[in-house]
């Protein structure tokens, strides 16, 4: 291979390039990169000089890749990963008087649930950090982490980017929450017959325990659907309704001490919480820091 080439090579142009490629929009790689549209575009002029093609054609409000872009960054993404993970063995990370700007992604469940103790520990550890937490689902989590949005997720995960590494941090135990105390836990005919308030951030009226009651012949009545898992104290309180949650969460609602949870009345498949971040940070020093701390307050028992 000839390095000579590399001399032709500005890696902020590659940087710009990869930008593009993700956002498809000169004015939203500006914004992503923290540079003026004039720059990108100046950019783009390189880059079409340096690789004889003109790598993007406007399509409506769209800049779609040229063949040769999508052969390209198939290299290119590759190699700036690897020359990230290179740029970040020079130098170490002391939390204690660090000012970095960690950006995380945490699904609702975990940020009401997992959040608040971790952040007490760091608040201590690591003064001077700011943490950025973003909403993620399985299904927005891979883009996010593409665009740079976020480093790092916790989340349930479906499909990843094929860069993507993966950590299993705890089983989810989902759990019933309930307004009224009793010394009795809800039987499956009770579970079935209470009204029930739903989680659901794409506003749907049925989720995942719909899914098993079916299986076993069985169905709820879901009465209310909201898109957050925060409001359920207050909705709950003074009612009969009652919600299914990840036990975590559940039990971070318990414990102010005006709601009770319990397990579900009937057995369900496992349900995985997990890290996720992809290669090019794999081996940054103050983002192995961030994920083992994120592992330490939001793991639990993985063992089969």
């Amino acid at each position: 291979m000839n390095r000579n080439e590399l001399r032709k090579a500005d890696i902020n142009l590659m940087v710009v390039f990869e930008t593009l490629m993700l956002e498809r929009n000169v004015t939203r790689a500006a914004e992503k990169l923290f540079l003026g549209q004039p720059t990108i575009s100046s950019a783009l002029n390189r880059l079409r000089t340096l690789f004889n093609d003109p790598l993007f054609i406007r399509v409506g409000h769209r800049m779609e890749p040229t063949a040769r872009a999508e052969e390209l960054i198939l290299h290119l993404s590759p190699a700036l990963d690897s020359l990230s993970a290179a740029l970040s063995l020079t130098h170490d990370f002391d939390p204690s008087v660090s000012t970095m700007t960690f950006r995380i992604g945490l699904s609702d469940d975990v940020e009401f649930g997992l959040l608040p103790p971790l952040l007490r520990a760091l608040r201590s550890e690591a003064p001077q950090v700011v943490f950025v937490v973003q909403h993620v689902d399985y299904w927005r989590i891979p883009d996010l982490l593409a665009s740079g949005d976020i480093t790092v997720g916790i989340t349930q995960t479906r499909g990843l980017p094929a860069n993507a590494k993966r950590k299993l941090l705890r089983h989810i135990r989902p759990s019933v929450l309930r307004a009224d105390a009793s010394d009795q836990p809800l039987s499956l005919d009770e579970y079935c017959a209470r009204p029930h308030v739903l989680v659901s951030h794409t506003a749907n009226i049925t989720g995942f325990a719909d899914e098993w009651l079916a299986q076993i012949g069985r169905q709820r009545h879901v009465v209310l659907s909201v898109p957050q898992y925060s409001a359920l104290p207050a909705l709950l309180a003074g009612t009969d309704m009652i919600a299914s949650l990840p036990d975590y969460t559940a039990q971070a609602m318990a414990a102010a001490g005006s709601l009770f949870c319990e397990p579900l009345p009937f057995d369900t498949p496992t349900l995985d919480l997990s890290m996720v971040w992809l290669s090019h940070v794999d081996s940054d020093p103050a983002e192995r820091w961030m994920r083992a701390r994120l592992e330490a307050f939001m793991g639990g028992e993985v063992a089969s």
